[in-house]
């Protein structure tokens, strides 16, 4: 434990980072953005109804890109070129799923996803493309349920899956019915984006509540994938899940670049029972850091809660969330800095550290 303090304010330090400069936005756009449907015209019609499947890869990528470009003009007055838009974070995070195989059936029972087979297949059975399903469907079919999209609200359907039917929804009348509170999130989210006194604050809150609102409505419906995975996997999933928790409490911005320096950390590959991160040789230093981190934040936070309770002051917690923006300014550059710093740190007081007793030192 006698290192958790300078971890912590990597760990915060690194969730706030900026990237100083990007020549090119295009450059940092998820896989296949240009290929995607850009429009709802671009999806087949049936009676008047835009039918999107969304276990395909392009079509639920579509269904972000139509979002992203729905809502630039609100967002205009921010940064040019829609850069602000902070509804980047989902198809940024939904391309690193595709990029890194998380999309693909973890069971090996079929080829859906694999590059030998069919690659822009999405999996059922995969834990992530579950989550990542509500976290398209229910922005995007809020967003046409708002009016912001153009259409009314019973032109969009989108297609089941193969299996597993009833536990998603496909519409706005059904997905209302069963996640009432979340789609009443998101629309309060989108009205107050239309809204010409909109700040940029204020509209992170809105995301966030939404954003968070719809794991907490679905996650449990697919713990049994976690079965599925390796068991460093399993963990990290759920690692990612209070991560996800602690970005919104410090309301991280998630606009194009942000995000896109954020995923330079997160692991390139689905974990295996043999990786033990920092020491997975096939990532970068950066990425076996940042894995540790994220998989060690439940301590972490039972630390942080250790010294709310001995100080007896509430008022930490306001020292905590106001501690993210103190790093608004660090570089990727100068966090290396201090990343070797750490390391050095664990090298000199645990001369013999292994793999096999690293985990002891939390």
């Amino acid at each position: 434990m006698a290192f958790l303090p300078s971890w912590l304010c990597v760990l915060v330090g690194y969730f706030s980072a900026s990237l100083a400069g990007t020549s090119n936005l295009s450059d940092i756009e998820p896989p296949l953005w240009k290929e995607s449907p850009g429009q709802l015209s671009d999806y087949r019609v049936e009676n008047s109804m835009y039918i999107i499947n969304p276990w395909v890869y392009l079509e639920r990528m579509g269904m972000y890109k139509i979002l992203l470009n729905q809502t630039a003009r609100y967002f205009a007055k921010f940064a040019p070129e829609n850069e602000q838009n902070i509804l980047w974070g989902l198809p940024l995070q939904y391309g690193w799923q595709y990029r890194t195989g998380r999309l693909a059936d973890p069971t090996r029972q079929t080829n859906c996803g694999y590059e030998s087979g069919d690659h822009m297949c999405i999996s059922v059975d995969s834990w992530w493309a579950d989550l990542n399903y509500f976290l398209s469907s229910l922005p995007f079919l809020a967003a046409v349920d708002s009016g912001i999209m153009g259409i009314s609200s019973d032109q969009v359907r989108l297609l089941p899956p193969p299996k597993n039917e009833r536990k998603f929804c496909y519409d706005v009348s059904s997905c209302r019915s069963s996640f009432l509170e979340t789609m009443n999130k998101w629309n309060t989210f989108y009205q107050y984006l239309q809204s010409p006194f909109s700040k940029f604050d204020d509209l992170l809150k809105y995301l966030w509540a939404a954003h968070t609102s719809t794991l907490a409505d679905t996650i449990k419906s697919f713990e049994d994938r976690y079965d599925y995975y390796s068991q460093t996997e399993a963990h990290f999933e759920r690692s990612w899940v209070l991560a996800v928790d602690h970005l919104a409490a410090v309301l991280f911005p998630t606009t194009l670049i942000r995000v896109s320096q954020f995923q330079k950390g997160l692991p390139p590959r689905i974990l295996l029972n043999t990786d033990v991160a920092p020491f997975i040789s096939d990532f970068t230093a950066f990425q076996n850091v940042v894995l540790f981190l994220l998989n060690s934040l439940h301590v972490i936070i039972l630390y942080l809660l250790q010294v709310i309770f001995v100080q007896k002051n509430l008022m930490y917690l306001e020292f905590i969330r106001n501690l993210a923006p103190e790093f608004m300014e660090i570089t990727p550059e100068t966090f290396n800095l201090k990343l070797q710093e750490m390391i050095n740190e664990l090298k000199m007081k645990n001369s013999n550290l292994t793999i096999s007793n690293f985990k002891q030192l939390m």
